[in-house]
């Protein structure tokens, strides 16, 4: 449920530490939002603590969360590559703690460090490869299901996690999350 890549933050906690490429460290506190959706920015960020969500909102207004973003997850990346605005928007659920590049140096370390290619070039491969089984599995399981699922991932996760937040990862409504978290506590499924 909250995707990690500790891998990718060890090496980059390394560049960093040796201060040539220009990353920062910068905070931010819970709901503060990071990335707009359909915005054009000039960094990448890689979560060094923290929650964040990533989501896309709809004409509606209504948000569609792909993914929460824990230690080693990086945004803001697929711009660089793409050249076009930010697909979705990225948002803090618990204070967070990021490494910040500016494209430039990001797109410097791709080129010259063959070590940091490899790492983001497997971080995304496995952004595309964890969304379809996730999406699939949503899509064929009833909700209690999903939210067992989500507890097994991160027990925690209504304590963490808003149940606003939780209903549009699974995509379904406030009161249909509530009905299942009622039934599954009723039966004694629910820690």
């Amino acid at each position: 449920m909250i995707r990690t890549n500790s891998e990718l933050l060890s090496y980059v906690s390394q560049i960093q530490r040796l201060g040539k490429w220009g990353i920062v460290e910068e905070e931010f506190g819970p709901k503060n939002k990071i990335i707009e959706q359909d915005q054009r920015y000039s960094q990448v960020h890689l979560i060094k603590e923290g929650i964040a969500k990533c989501y896309i909102s709809d004409d509606n207004g209504r948000e569609f969360i792909q993914e929460f973003l824990g230690a080693g997850m990086e945004f803001g990346e697929l711009e660089v590559f793409t050249g076009r605005l930010s697909i979705c928007a990225v948002e803090s659920i618990t204070h967070l703690t990021v490494f910040s590049f500016s494209y430039a140096d990001f797109r410097a370390l791709v080129k010259t460090d063959a070590r940091f290619n490899h790492l983001v070039m497997k971080a995304l491969a496995d952004k595309i490869r964890y969304k379809a089984p996730r999406h699939s599995y949503q899509h064929s399981h009833p909700i209690e299901d999903n939210v067992l699922r989500l507890q097994e991932l991160f027990p925690d996760f209504t304590r963490v996690i808003s149940k606003k937040d939780i209903a549009n990862y699974i995509g379904i409504t406030v009161r249909s999350l509530n009905r299942a978290l009622k039934q599954l506590e009723g039966a004694g499924r629910l820690k």
